[in-house]
């Protein structure tokens, strides 16, 4: 299971992410000198790390190295949740906790994800079983027919009997 980036390992990281190509150790310390001083070793010493870690993979180029993020950015944070979220001894309680958190903005794009891995085939189920009608909504249950008044319903009983009396 991944443990988070320390804050170095995650700057390094979120430049190869985002430039999403294989990168040179003097390209990230470029980009990260135009916000703190950093050492050219320094970074070297990073993507070694990241790269024993897995993280990243290596290329040979000439004297130096490429370097290439192994999974996407959406991947470690998804992953970090999971860990997170197994981790607890009261997994619900930690996720209406996580969504209590959220802006209005994330819970749009948590829907928007449970809608796409739910597919566009997929229905939710009745909110109340017992309320709802199983036999209109579901094509598989056999219905009551001028011809044969006898199919019982969801509840065992039979909507075509006289005087109150069950199909039974």
């Amino acid at each position: 299971m991944p443990r988070p980036l320390g804050e170095l390992e995650d700057a390094v990281m979120t430049r190869v992410w985002k430039w999403n190509r294989p990168v040179t150790v003097r390209e990230v310390l470029e980009d990260l000198q135009q916000e703190r001083s950093i050492a050219y070793t320094t970074v070297m010493t990073v993507l070694d790390n990241l790269h024993q870690k897995g993280w990243v993979r290596r290329e040979a180029e000439g004297r130096a190295y490429r370097y290439e993020a192994v999974s996407t950015r959406a991947a470690y944070s998804a992953a970090l949740m999971n860990e997170a979220w197994t981790q607890s001894d009261n997994p619900a309680a930690a996720l209406v906790a996580f969504f209590g958190m959220m802006s209005a903005e994330q819970r749009e794009a948590l829907r928007d994800a449970v809608r796409m891995v739910q597919g566009p085939e997929e229905t939710p189920a009745p909110q109340n079983p017992v309320t709802e009608n199983p036999v209109a909504e579901n094509p598989a249950v056999e219905k009551p027919t001028a011809e044969n008044p006898a199919v019982e319903n969801a509840a065992g009983e039979n909507p075509a009997a006289t005087g109150g009396e069950t199909g039974r």
